[in-house]
């Protein structure tokens, strides 16, 4: 007969090696009476989305130096709190942060649902992100399963269906794992398991709370597990942007629409981004352009990018078609996306 998992091992192993993030309350201060905030863990879960621990800190700490309550990032500008996220990615993110923000603070009277069903009603929110809230902010048993949790589970009942296939029986155990005490406690632990210990590459299964029941450990398959359906290689996208700098230092910029990749971002004029390096295309404003020798390169999800870089210095009555001269003293780098700071950065090579 199979050993079963038993949350309470792993509550214990989490009570002793609990991560410290500046949005968890630990279990010492569950234990001193200190609640969780659900609008520092909704912050953060949106934030952690397809991005790393690491990558958040910082601008977690920021956002909530600067705004906070979910009161005071709904009153705040779309262009401050777009320019704070830049450089974090997957941009509809933040649009549908400012959004679920200003229902709650405006339908809500400020506080955050405390169900499921309620929390997935917001924008922004999916399954993933409403368990998650459930679960952290008000203790609910709802299930939470992100890549570590499925890695976890694929591994401790030894499933050897790949991704994504297999993750409708990957939620179910993590389901049947979650307990009724403690069960936000119980979420973070798997999560944290799956990081720290159930790791891709040589899980340290010596050390693990789950070592005896895991089913991958006895048969030796923890290694392969979980399997992944192969990824079919990234096509390769074609684009040209346009850096005008006045004479005064002012930069031509424009904010992209709100529907689509970089939505709602400050960034350079340009073509689109197409799968052919020939797309004709104009440029927002009538100058004498030298194309940069080197091309900015990015990766988003699904596409390789690569675009070439033009740039010109424009007299002070020349109007643009398009976009918007910026004043050099307004103009931060920093708020510009990832692949448009690409771009900027290569127009300083000599």
């Amino acid at each position: 007969m199979r050993e079963q998992p038993e949350s309470k091992d792993l509550l214990d192993w989490y009570d002793r090696h609990a991560r410290k993030m500046p949005w968890r309350v630990g279990p010492a201060d569950r234990c001193a009476g200190v609640q969780p905030d659900p609008y520092r863990i909704w912050l953060s879960e949106i934030m952690l989305q397809q991005t790393t621990v690491a990558a958040v800190t910082s601008y977690f700490e920021r956002f909530t130096q600067l705004w906070p309550t979910v009161t005071d990032l709904a009153a705040a500008p779309d262009s401050q709190v777009m320019g704070e996220w830049a450089g974090l990615g997957y941009y509809a993110r933040a649009r549908n942060l400012l959004k679920c923000a200003r229902v709650v603070a405006d339908d809500l009277d400020g506080v955050f649902p405390d169900t499921v069903e309620e929390l997935r009603a917001l924008p922004g929110i999916g399954p993933y992100t409403a368990g998650a809230v459930a679960a952290i902010a008000f203790d609910l048993p709802a299930v939470v399963v992100d890549g570590n949790v499925e890695r976890v589970m694929a591994r401790l009942f030894d499933v050897h269906t790949p991704l994504p296939a297999a993750k409708p029986e990957l939620t179910q155990y993590a389901t049947d794992l979650t307990p009724t005490e403690r069960p936000g406690d119980h979420a973070q632990a798997v999560m944290d398991l799956g990081a720290t210990i159930c790791t891709p590459r040589k899980p340290a299964c010596g050390i693990c709370p789950w070592r005896s029941p895991c089913q991958a450990r006895i048969n030796g398959t923890a290694p392969q597990l979980p399997k992944k359906t192969p990824r079919k290689a990234k096509p390769v996208r074609f684009g040209t942007v346009y850096l005008a700098r006045r004479i005064d230092g002012a930069y031509l910029l424009e904010t992209r629409p709100d529907k689509g990749l970089l939505g709602g971002m400050l960034g350079w004029p340009g073509s689109d981004w197409v799968e052919t390096e020939t797309s004709p295309h104009s440029a927002p404003i009538r100058a004498e352009w030298k194309t940069l020798n080197v091309e900015a390169k990015h990766t988003f999800t699904h596409f390789h990018l690569r675009l070439t870089v033009k740039t010109a210095l424009t007299p002070m009555d020349r109007a643009p078609q398009i976009g918007e001269f910026m004043p050099s003293e307004d103009f931060r780098p920093s708020d510009l996306p990832t692949v448009m700071r690409k771009a900027f950065d290569l127009c300083k090579i000599p």
